[in-house]
């Protein structure tokens, strides 16, 4: 869990993966805020992984709520609920952007989804520079499952420039103010005696 933890599988899991596997895949839940940047951070830098790309997964539903939807209504349709709360996963986009990983939208696409909500969905994060797959698991088993793959594929063949959000010999303070300012858009750290 990363809100106690760094929130994925262990260094010695992942490796003893890729010896099995040519790509692994790494689940750093808590979205590309807390969990993909102790991912990126703090296991890539201390077990020597560069990502070749990052999945973010996002769902009408989840980004309705984000735009202030009720749960009764998240299965009616609200472009303008949905744009609002496309401001969330843009924030996750441009988190994962400044690691300077390809970034793919998977988009968990549901019967209550809308194409119109898809359509809006998919136009702004491609506006963003992020590659968008649909994900239609859910309904379609595997067969739903080939364009986000493809696309995965294809950011992974792509040059990654990969970084850290900052330099391990920092001092803790900066390291924090770092991560508060980049990843959660705060303007200072105040600390309490």
């Amino acid at each position: 869990f990363a809100n106690t933890a760094h929130g994925c599988n262990s260094i010695m899991a992942s490796k003893f993966a890729l010896k099995l596997a040519d790509i692994l895949v790494t689940e750093a839940g808590f979205g590309a805020d807390l969990g993909a940047e102790k991912f990126l951070d703090i296991k890539c830098r201390f077990a020597g992984f560069k990502p070749a790309a990052v999945v973010i997964v996002a769902t009408v539903r989840a980004l309705k709520m984000h735009g202030g939807v009720p749960k009764a209504q998240l299965t009616e349709e609200n472009l303008g609920a949905l744009e609002k709360g496309l401001a969330n996963l843009a924030k996750h986009i441009e988190n994962v952007q400044g690691f300077g990983v390809p970034v793919v939208i998977a988009v968990n696409a549901f019967p209550t989804d809308t194409r119109a909500e898809l359509d809006l969905l998919v136009k702004i994060a491609q506006g963003i520079g992020a590659d968008v797959a649909l994900s239609e698991v859910w309904a379609k088993g595997a067969d739903g499952g080939v364009e986000l793959a493809k696309k995965v594929l294809a950011a992974m063949d792509r040059p990654s420039n990969f970084k850290f959000l900052y330099d391990v010999a920092l001092p803790i303070k900066e390291k924090i103010e770092t991560i508060a300012k980049k990843i959660y858009g705060a303007d200072a750290v105040n600390y309490l005696p």
